[in-house]
C-alpha cells in the first residue's frame, strides 16, 4: 500500500479579547479549503486552530465583560469561537487551548531546549510596549507617535525580564529567507521581511514580570512567559505532522513569525515551516473594521443569513488570497444569487427535471461528449490551489459550470423527442455534476452532499471523495430525486 503524503496547515493562534468576526473566519474558512483539498487528494491531512489566551488582554477583557475570574471568561470564550467555526463547517483536526496543560509542558520543554543552547538571559529592559499587538516597538516603528495598526500610544515599560538572543540568529535568518523564495508569501510580504532583517535584529524580552496571567517562566514563579514566545510553540503539537506546510495568517503578525519564529526553531534545534503566507487586511464596504463605526460583522449573522456555504464560497471567490480585501454584503448576495442560484442551482434543477419527466428518473451509461468536457483542466485547479491561487480554482470550477449551462442551452434537451439521444445528453449533464460535486467539496462541502444525493450518488457523510474520480465515463445507470434548491435567492426588499 502506497503511503499517504503528509499535509499539515495551521491558522493564527486567535485572542479571546473578543468575538470572533469576518476576518477571523476568512483565515480559518480558506485554511479549511486548502485542508480539504489535499484530502481529495487523499493525503495524511492535519489542521490546528485554536485560541491564544495567555496574554494581558484576556484579564482586561474578562473585566470589560463582567467576570470576575478570567478562567472562566477564557472557557466561555473559546466555547464561542469553537461553536462557530462549527457553524462554517471548519473540519479542524484539533483546537488548542494556550491555557490546556499539554501547551503549558511543550512549552516548558521547548524552552529548556532554548536556554541549554544559551540563547535566554536575564537582563532589565526598557521600552515603548504595545497592548493591542502585545509587542514592544522602537520610536521608528510608529507613526506619529502611535501604534500603526491600534492607533493607540504604546505605554513605556520598565522591567527586569528574560531575553532572547534573536540577534544571534539575525544571518542565519537572512541567509534563509534569500535562499528560499517561497518561505515567505505573497512576494511584497517576502521583501517586508528581508528589510526588517537587514535593518538589524535585538534581542527580545520573553518573559513578564507585571503580569500574573499566565505560564510561570522556568525556575522563576515572580515572572511569566511573554505570550508571543509562549503562542508560537503552540504549532509544534503534532510533532508528526512537522514541519507544517502552510501556516496562514493577516500581514500585521508576520514580523512574529517569519523572524521571531524562525529563530526559536533554530536555537531549540527544530526544522521550519515550509512555507508562511499572509493574507491582507478586510475592510467592509470600504472602511476600516472598527467598533465605533459598527461594522465589524459576526460570522454567525451571516451563516444565519445565508448559510455557511454561500460564506465559504464568497471568501474563496472575491478576493486573491494574499491581497487586501473589501467585504460587502451586497457582494455576497450577488454572488449567491447570480453564480450559486443561476449557475450552479438552476443547472441541477433544471437537469434533474428534464430526467424526471423524459426519462423515468433514470440516465443510462453512455458515451462520453469530450466537447463539454474539454475545459475541465483538473492538473491546472490543482496547481492554481498549490500556489494558493485559490480564486483562481474556484473560478474554473464556476467556469465549467458555465459550460455546462451552454451545453445545455445549445442542445436544447427539452425539444429532443429521440430518448437515445436525449439519454445521452442528459447522461453527460448527470456525470459534469458529479464531478463538480467532488470540485466544490472543500469549498461548498454541503452542497456537494446535496448534488450528490440527488443524482443518486449518496455516500456516507465521512467518506471523502477522491480528486482522481474527476474524469466522466465513470458513472453508471443511475437514478436521481429532484431536491429542494441548493440556493433561494435573496431578493432586494425595495423590491
Amino acid at each position: 500500500m502506497k503511503k499517504q503524503k503528509k499535509f499539515y496547515v495551521t491558522t493564527p493562534i486567535y485572542y479571546i479579547n473578543d468575538m470572533p468576526h469576518v476576518g477571523h473566519a476568512y483565515t480559518t474558512v480558506i485554511a479549511d479549503i486548502i485542508t480539504r483539498w489535499h484530502k481529495l487528494k487523499e493525503e495524511d491531512v492535519f489542521f490546528i486552530t485554536g485560541t491564544d489566551e495567555n496574554s494581558q488582554k484576556t484579564v482586561q477583557a474578562a473585566i470589560k465583560f463582567g467576570f470576575n475570574n478570567t478562567k472562566k471568561f477564557a472557557d466561555f470564550m473559546a466555547e464561542h469561537w469553537i461553536k462557530t467555526w462549527k457553524r462554517l463547517n471548519i473540519e479542524y483536526d484539533d483546537f488548542l487551548r494556550t491555557t490546556e496543560e499539554r501547551h503549558k509542558n511543550l512549552v516548558l520543554e521547548f524552552t529548556k531546549k532554548v536556554r541549554d543552547k544559551g540563547d535566554i538571559y536575564k537582563g532589565k529592559y526598557s521600552g515603548l510596549y504595545c497592548e493591542g499587538c502585545e509587542a514592544f516597538y522602537m520610536p521608528d516603528d510608529l507613526v506619529n507617535g502611535v501604534c500603526p495598526y491600534h492607533n493607540k500610544t504604546p505605554k513605556e515599560i520598565h522591567e527586569e525580564n528574560y531575553f532572547f538572543k534573536l540577534s544571534k540568529y539575525q544571518d542565519k535568518i537572512l541567509k534563509m529567507l534569500e535562499k528560499n523564495p517561497k518561505f515567505v508569501q505573497p512576494e511584497s510580504r517576502r521583501n517586508e521581511i528581508i528589510n526588517f532583517v537587514k535593518n538589524g535584529l535585538k534581542d527580545i524580552s520573553i518573559s513578564r514580570q507585571t503580569q500574573v496571567w499566565g505560564i510561570p517562566f522556568l525556575d522563576d514563579d515572580k515572572a511569566v512567559f511573554y505570550t508571543w514566545f509562549d503562542a508560537l510553540t503552540f504549532y509544534l503539537h503534532p510533532l508528526d505532522y512537522w514541519p507544517a506546510d502552510i501556516q496562514l495568517m493577516s500581514k500585521d503578525i508576520t514580523k512574529f513569525h517569519c523572524i521571531i519564529w524562525p529563530a526559536m526553531l533554530m536555537s531549540a534545534g527544530y526544522k521550519l515551516p515550509k512555507k508562511i503566507f499572509a493574507h491582507g487586511f478586510f475592510t467592509v464596504n470600504g472602511q476600516k473594521m472598527s467598533k465605533t463605526i459598527g461594522n465589524v460583522i459576526d460570522p454567525n449573522y451571516l451563516v444565519d443569513k445565508y448559510g455557511a456555504d454561500a460564506i465559504r464560497y464568497y471568501y474563496a471567490r472575491e478576493i486573491p488570497f494574499g491581497n487586501d480585501g473589501d467585504f460587502s454584503e451586497e457582494s455576497l448576495k450577488n454572488r449567491m444569487n447570480n453564480e450559486l442560484a443561476n449557475e450552479l442551482g438552476n443547472l441541477l434543477s433544471r437537469t434533474l427535471t428534464l430526467i424526471e419527466k423524459n426519462l423515468d428518473s433514470e440516465v443510462k451509461k453512455d458515451k462520453i461528449d469530450k466537447k463539454l468536457f474539454k475545459n475541465l483542466k483538473i492538473k491546472q485547479l490543482d496547481k492554481f490551489m498549490e500556489n494558493l491561487e485559490i480564486h483562481n480554482t474556484i473560478a474554473g470550477i464556476m467556469g465549467f459550470v458555465q459550460d455546462c449551462n451552454k451545453y445545455v442551452n445549445d442542445n436544447k434537451p427539452w425539444e429532443v423527442k429521440d430518448k437515445t439521444k436525449l439519454n445521452k445528453i442528459l447522461y453527460n449533464l448527470i456525470e459534469a455534476l458529479r464531478i463538480t460535486s467532488i470540485l466544490i467539496y472543500p469549498f461548498m462541502p454541503e452542497t456537494s452532499g446535496k448534488i450528490n444525493e440527488q443524482i443518486g450518488q449518496t455516500t456516507e457523510s465521512n467518506v471523502i471523495p477522491k480528486l482522481s474520480d474527476c474524469f466522466p465515463g465513470i458513472l453508471e445507470n443511475t437514478k436521481v430525486k429532484k431536491g429542494d434548491v441548493l440556493f433561494k435567492k435573496l431578493e432586494d426588499k425595495k423590491k
